[in-house]
């Protein structure tokens, strides 16, 4: 146990003296929902939470927990799916969604600077108002910026737009002492020294505190096309995404899912996909600024499938088809957690041409350990979300069954040449298996950053690798 110190009433009557009687919470007061994430692997209530407005009220929290030695995390919408924003040694937990507004669309600048509580459907909405578009668009719409910043959050469009980290051009941090830094501007390119903008974003609220973000804009496409492609196998299917790749028709997301799971999302969502007859599926979707360039490239992919042995080419263009398809695609995690009793999840990430290996992989598992495996994923950029589900089996033969079927999944990544996590970060429940992945050299590195940043370790202790 590292050697903190315990709240007690002085600790809490500072918090009051700071934010006033009605932003500061303990005991009973905390909600349930505070001591776990999503996933709800692991659970712990914080001794205090505490409702921030402003940067300068994040700065004197940490500037007092850091001489006190106190712990800290930092929370937003608690959608997190490794339990990144668990409290596991108490301490203050500081609730940023309050710090919800959008400060300043710059159309001449191409950015948005806004407060790190604001949620990712809001920023779509209020951009394309102004006919621009934020690109990252990861499953969860209800995750608060901040928290896709610090898990360096991926999403459908990648494959063609990137990932967060490639629109954050400023950030405005609180240190674990409670100084206050910019890194990063509305300025394009920079070569100033270290990037310790990009060191922030995806070190899972382990280094610094967001609390203003500066990101960068695209004009907003004024089509969208989807193609629904049926696949005798998912072998046939996954082969052809590097021939569609390589095609340079750029589609903007090139996902993967099996029957089962689309089976699924009939069931939870009581609608029927256009088609659910066959084994596997490619769903691809295409943007651009006219019908005629969107036309062109999906009809090139189109030929591509048909020659690597596609059953049929559905194309998502009515409102009623872009409904059914991709409430059916947004409906995946929820409808498998419905369909068991409890579930976890390997978000690995494989090159491209692993995708089928790795899944077929899991099929075996399946056979092997007696435990149903769900999976869909980003077969663009090769990030799989691969669910063990606990269905009737006894909390003890669950732990033991999940840990054997994630070891051999981890190691399988890693023969592959792949990672732990391709979205969702590491957090409290996948460190085991990053530290198997990494050099001695490469954890040391990382711990002596965290040193630079928090020499007292009290921000987000427990995470990562420590």
């Amino acid at each position: 146990m590292m050697d903190y110190k315990k709240i007690d009433a002085g600790d809490v009557e500072y918090l009051v003296s700071v934010l006033g009687k009605d932003r500061v919470f303990t005991g009973e007061e905390i909600n349930d929902d505070f001591s776990h994430d999503e996933m709800g692997g692991i659970s712990r209530t914080p001794d205090v939470l505490v409702d921030v407005l402003t940067t300068e009220e994040v700065s004197k929290i940490m500037k007092y927990a850091y001489d006190q030695r106190i712990p800290v995390v930092a929370r937003g919408s608690g959608t997190g799916l490794v339990g990144a924003s668990v409290p596991v040694y108490g301490g203050i937990m500081i609730n940023m969604s309050k710090m919800n507004r959008i400060l300043e669309i710059d159309e001449e600048n191409l950015t948005l600077t806004l407060e790190p509580g604001v949620l990712l459907m809001e920023i779509s909405d209020f951009v394309e108002e102004h006919d621009l578009f934020y690109p990252p668009d990861p499953g969860e719409k209800s995750a608060t910026i901040a928290g896709n910043i610090n898990t360096n959050a991926g999403g459908m469009r990648a494959v063609k737009y990137g990932v967060t980290r490639d629109y954050v051009r400023g950030l405005e941090v609180v240190l674990p002492n409670g100084e206050i830094l910019e890194v990063g501007g509305k300025v394009v390119k920079n070569s100033s020294g270290y990037s310790i903008k990009d060191l922030i974003c995806g070190s899972e609220g382990t280094l610094g505190i967001v609390t203003k973000a500066i990101l960068k804009l695209l004009p907003l496409p004024k089509k969208a096309i989807s193609l629904l492609i049926p696949f005798p196998s998912l072998d046939m299917a996954i082969s052809t995404v590097p021939k569609i790749v390589k095609s340079k028709a750029a589609p903007t997301a090139i996902e993967f899912m099996q029957r089962e799971v689309i089976l699924a999302a009939e069931e939870y969502l009581g609608k029927k996909f256009p088609d659910n007859s066959s084994d596997a599926y490619l769903l691809l979707t295409f943007d651009g600024n006219s019908r005629e360039e969107i036309e062109k490239a999906y009809e090139k992919v189109a030929d591509i499938c048909l020659k690597e042995g596609a059953v049929d080419v559905f194309i998502v263009d009515t409102d009623e088809r872009k409904d059914s398809v991709w409430s059916a695609r947004g409906a995946f995690l929820e409808a498998v957690k419905a369909s068991t009793t409890d579930m976890d999840e390997c978000d690995v990430v494989v090159p491209r041409n692993k995708i089928a290996e790795f899944i077929k992989f899991t099929h075996e598992l399946q056979s092997r350990f007696h435990v149903r495996i769900r999976s869909f994923g980003h077969a663009g950029d090769g990030n799989l979300h691969v669910y063990v589900l606990k269905d009737a089996l006894s909390e003890e033969a669950w732990k033991k069954k999940l840990a054997e079927v994630f070891e051999a999944m981890y190691s399988k990544s890693r023969e592959l040449s792949g990672l732990v996590s391709g979205e969702h970060g590491i957090g409290f429940a996948k460190k085991v298996y990053m530290l198997e992945q990494y050099s001695q050299e490469y954890v040391e590195l990382m711990k002596n950053i965290k040193l630079a940043f928090d020499s007292k370790n009290i921000l987000n202790p427990g995470k990562i690798f420590q």
